[in-house]
């Protein structure tokens, strides 16, 4: 059975934070412009040395597999460093992630991680090897971030305040399956997950999980296939509820999720809000949350952040 995972401090203005490519190629303008709201908020911006790489062979990576893990590393052993935000997600972090030694970061104070997308695979993993709470939200150099005002705010006041985050309700969310459920937050983006199960990182099954569910650009048998894939291999086991974010450029899943994952009897939600779409919401990672699916909310038992 999952459990609750330990919340890393909140920050304060004047703390330092890390950006790190830990997957796809940042478009240095995108990159400068996520950097420059960070500092308007009143924190020290780190910008890692291997952000703008790309890799020689491979466009689709920032730079060696090395160099990203080494810049991932670097940044969350640094004792000034508070957070560690990634820039964007793509593809990539799970070809980095062997390469950390995480049992050097695990002898670290606890700091913050922020991503989603392909960071579901540094969120499985600070879970399993730090045991810390992290963020699935917005990502410094994506145009969600720059874009969308409300992203920014969520995630700010998420990082400062996160009292004030603790009930999470999108304007677009809905009931799919009635009900209540208490759990603890895991999941991600969709794809990851089931590409991950089997390799270490990722728990065997998500009981006593609220899972949280998302992905862009998928057709509707890819998304079948992969929760297909899931239930399969048990890891659906015991999730207590589900949450769905936003599936954009996707085609509709509802369909699908509900046929596959309405027999499995727990309340899901639609269309939270986190996740790929133009106005992301933050939440936390390894949280004990309240899902009411006839509200469609999702409210944390305490703020995701502690208190420095």
């Amino acid at each position: 059975m999952l459990r609750p995972l330990i919340s890393p401090p909140r920050l304060r203005p004047g703390d330092t934070v890390a950006v790190v490519a830990p997957s796809g190629p940042v478009p240095a303008e995108r990159l400068d412009i996520g950097v420059g709201h960070l500092r308007a908020w009143g924190l020290d911006v780190q910008v890692m040395p291997h952000v703008l790489d790309t890799h020689p062979d491979h466009g689709y990576l920032a730079g060696s597999d090395a160099a990203r893990a080494a810049d991932f590393q670097e940044a969350w052993l640094d004792p000034d460093v508070r957070a560690v935000i990634t820039a964007r997600g793509g593809y990539g972090a799970t070809r980095m992630v062997d390469l950390v030694d995480w049992d050097a970061l695990a002898a670290t104070d606890p700091k913050v991680l922020v991503g989603y997308s392909d960071c579901t695979v540094l969120h499985q993993t600070v879970a399993l090897h730090l045991g810390l709470v992290s963020l699935h939200g917005p990502m410094t150099g994506t145009v969600s971030f720059l874009k969308s005002e409300p992203a920014r705010e969520h995630l700010r006041r998420t990082l400062f305040e996160p009292e004030t985050t603790q009930t999470v309700a999108g304007p677009l969310a809905h009931t799919v399956v009635g009900g209540t459920a208490r759990g603890i937050t895991i999941g991600g983006c969709l794809s990851l997950l089931a590409t991950s199960v089997g390799c270490g990182a990722t728990p065997p099954s998500a009981a006593g999980g609220i899972v949280l569910l998302e992905d862009v650009g998928e057709r509707a048998y890819r998304v079948d296939s992969f929760l297909t894939y899931l239930l399969r291999s048990g890891w659906f086991d015991g999730a207590l509820g589900i949450v769905l974010g936003s599936w954009q450029d996707c085609d509709p899943v509802e369909p699908v999720i509900l046929d596959l994952l309405g027999p499995l009897g727990i309340p899901i939600v639609g269309d939270l809000g986190f996740g790929h779409g133009p106005d992301p919401l933050t939440v936390p990672l390894g949280v004990p949350v309240e899902l009411d699916a006839d509200a469609a909310t999702l409210t944390l038992d305490q703020p995701a952040l502690a208190q420095p």
